[in-house]
Order: C-alpha cells, then sequence, then structure tokens
C-alpha cells in the first residue's frame, strides 16, 4: 500500500507551497495529461494517465511509496477523494484542495451561488438534471461528454433559461460565453464545462438565507395547502384530503418531472412543485391555465403549462417519472400508462369507474391499490358539518421501479 497518498486540486493558478512539497516526494503521480506536464512533477516519478479512478486507486495501493493525484477543481466536490476513500482500497488521503470549477463559474459570472442548486450530468443522470433546471432558477451543472450544454438545451425545450458556460476554467483556452437555452445546440463546446442555468420567476423566499439551495422555510407548512391558498372553492378531485392521499402515493422530490393532467385550479401542481419536483401542468380549459398559471405565481413555483386536450397534448412531452390524472378518464390513464412513469394516480367518482381505471392500469402491467376516501369537514363552532367529499383513490405503480 503507498505510505502516504495527497489529493491535489488545482485550479489553474500557481501551486500552493504544500502542494509543491508533496508533489516533490512523490514516487507516483496520477492526472490528466495537463496535470502530468506540470514542471513541477518529478521526472523520475512513475505517471498514471486518470482515466479510470477505479484502476488508478487500484494501482496507487498497490504501490509501494508517496502517491500523488492531481484533479482540477476541488477534488472533495464531486471529485477522486470519494473514489479513493473506497473502503476496498484502504487508502488513506490528505487533501490540498483547489477553487472548484462552480465556485470559479459563478466567480467568473459576478453572481453569488448559495441559492442555486448544483447537479452532475452524466448521459444516465442527464433528464433529472433537466428537471431541476426546469424546476429551480439557479442550477449549477457539471457536465460531462454526451451530457453537456448541447444536450441540456436540446431537452429544455418549452422552457426560456439563460446559459453562462464556461470552458475549460483555470486553462488558457478558458471562456466564457452567454446564450439562451434554445441556442445553446447550436454551438459545440470543449469539455470539460460547468453550464449555470439562470431564469424563471424569481423565488417567494427573501434573498440571502441560511441554507444552500432553496430556502424551505419560505413557504407555508404541509404537503398541501387548503383551498383558501388557491383561490377559495376547489372541484371536486382538488380537495385537500383526496390532493394530499395524491402527493403522498406519488412522493414528488426533486429530480423527478410530474405530469398533471387537468390541473384545474393548479392546487395539485403548485404543491408537487413546492416538494421540488418539476411539473407540467395540463388542461384544455384555458381558465383553469390561467388559474394554474396564478398560484404558481403566488407560491413563488416554477410550472410549465401546457393548452390542450388529453391524450393528444401529452404526446410531445418529456417522459414523465409520476403522474396525476386528474380528468380523462381510463382512456387518458392508459394513454400516460403507455409512456411507463414510475407511479400514476388518479380518482373516479363511481365504483365502475375505478374498476375501469384500475384494470388498464393492470393490463399495463402496474400493481394497483384503490382506497374509498370519505371526508367529512366539520365545522368545530357547533360540531356541524360543512362539507362531506368521496371518491375512489386509485394508485398504480410498476414493480421494477417502485421507488
Amino acid at each position: 500500500m503507498a505510505d502516504r497518498v495527497t489529493v491535489i486540486g488545482w485550479d489553474g493558478s500557481p501551486l500552493t507551497a504544500a502542494a509543491r512539497g508533496a508533489l516533490g516526494a512523490a514516487t507516483l503521480v496520477a492526472g490528466a495529461a495537463h496535470h502530468l506536464a506540470l514542471p513541477e512533477v518529478p521526472a523520475d516519478a512513475e505517471r498514471i494517465r486518470l482515466g479510470s479512478v477505479t484502476l488508478a486507486a487500484r494501482r496507487i495501493a498497490a504501490h509501494r511509496g508517496t502517491a500523488v493525484v492531481l484533479a482540477d477543481g476541488d477534488p472533495g466536490f464531486f471529485g477522486v477523494v470519494r473514489a479513493l476513500r473506497a473502503p476496498e482500497f484502504g487508502l488513506e488521503v490528505e487533501v490540498v484542495p483547489g477553487v472548484s470549477s462552480v465556485a470559479a463559474a459563478f466567480a467568473r459570472a459576478g453572481m453569488p451561488w448559495d441559492d442555486a442548486h448544483v447537479v452532475v450530468a452524466h448521459p444516465r443522470t442527464l433528464r433529472r438534471a433537466v428537471n431541476v433546471c426546469r424546476a429551480h432558477t439557479k442550477v449549477a451543472v457539471l457536465t460531462s461528454p454526451d451530457a453537456g450544454p448541447a444536450e441540456l438545451g436540446l431537452l429544455m425545450e418549452g422552457i426560456h433559461r439563460t446559459f453562462v458556460i464556461c470552458e475549460e476554467l483555470g486553462t488558457p483556452r478558458e471562456q466564457v460565453s452567454v446564450v439562451t437555452s434554445d441556442k445553446a445546440a447550436d454551438h459545440t463546446w470543449r469539455d470539460p464545462n460547468v453550464v449555470i442555468v439562470v431564469g424563471g420567476r424569481p423565488g417567494a423566499g427573501e434573498p440571502g438565507g441560511w441554507i444552500a439551495g432553496r430556502d424551505p422555510s419560505s413557504g407555508p407548512r404541509g404537503w398541501s395547502l387548503p383551498a383558501g391558498e388557491y383561490g377559495g372553492e376547489l372541484g371536486e378531485g382538488e380537495r385537500e384530503p383526496l390532493r394530499t392521499s395524491q402527493l403522498a402515493r406519488l412522493g414528488p422530490r426533486l429530480g423527478d418531472l410530474v405530469w398533471d393532467i387537468g390541473c384545474g385550479s393548479g392546487a395539485f401542481a403548485t404543491d408537487a412543485a413546492r416538494a421540488g419536483a418539476a411539473v407540467i401542468a395540463v388542461d384544455s380549459d384555458l381558465d383553469a391555465c390561467a388559474r394554474t398559471d396564478s398560484a404558481a405565481r403566488r407560491h413563488g413555483v416554477q410550472l410549465q403549462i401546457v393548452h390542450g386536450t388529453a391524450p393528444h397534448a401529452l404526446e410531445n412531452l418529456p417522459e414523465p417519472d409520476v403522474v396525476r390524472v386528474g380528468g380523462g378518464g381510463a382512456a387518458v390513464v392508459s394513454a400516460v400508462a403507455d409512456r411507463r412513469p414510475q407511479r400514476i394516480v388518479a380518482h373516479a367518482a363511481t365504483r365502475d369507474a375505478a374498476e375501469l381505471i384500475g384494470r388498464n392500469l393492470t393490463e399495463h402491467g402496474y400493481q394497483v391499490e384503490c382506497a374509498l376516501l370519505q371526508s367529512l369537514e366539520l365545522d368545530s363552532r357547533a360540531w356541524t358539518e360543512k362539507e362531506r367529499s368521496v371518491a375512489f383513490l386509485l394508485s398504480g405503480v410498476l414493480p421494477a421501479r417502485g421507488n
């Protein structure tokens, strides 16, 4: 095992005395080509081109001597430190951090970033990174080949954002460009790069806060909000007990894309967006779309609102993770199930309608649960009945993707 492993973060500035000292004593140096070309790397040290971190870690673990790993930015922030500290390698590491590429990107843009979300985009996580950009007004995306600014822009169709694209930070080829999201695909971008995605309506919270990212205390408490928060009387399928049960079964979260079909007043769509998810709200009624937009503005969340009739309006929408079908019955549920979201919820007013939806979900391979929800609101001053609501709640979960 290596006697000592030092991980040095390099941001393009001159190396610190600690970094130079570690490199001077190294008998093995791992890094990218531009790291291994640094004049401080000893001529007689074994050199490893850092492609696969796992393979490099195995060679470092088998090395007898002093090892140094060079990485761009802060190696403890989405960097190699996590991989090197994996239990199977048994490595104890010392870290000399550099300025992270995210911090450098926001510095170049002259923007604060304590209110930003930071995501990593690989081909397998690109869609979830895009969903965070849809749902929030300031996001830094650490990109990778085939999951860069062009791919982000293509998947942001229908959502206007500004991209600040920082290429090859800390090198002589560094370049910062500002483009709109719809133009990002028109250019070839150099790796590595960081994309700052900004835009959308500002949040409802006060500027500055006590926690990085979105302040969870900036809005009212509760998974769902009462009718008064949405302008008064809600439709039968939007009342709070049913809405809360739907939210609990879908569990919308950061990185998800939620479809709300038949959004009505926008109550469910807004509640889902308050949970951090990206939401597309669909309704055939222009007044419903306007009410939904008003609810989103009132609560400072980002929604994409589509005016159209399901199932035709769903054909060109990006793939959802979870879906609420608030209107359209079994035909819309069938069209949604064809897209294979992880979870679907719907409701029905009669048992026959509930059975039809349930059979439809089962035929599409979903595990189905149905509950009869009866809600009775009382006037607590006289303990008399104010409002009664009865609905069948159906939920479908794909067995292989139920988490």
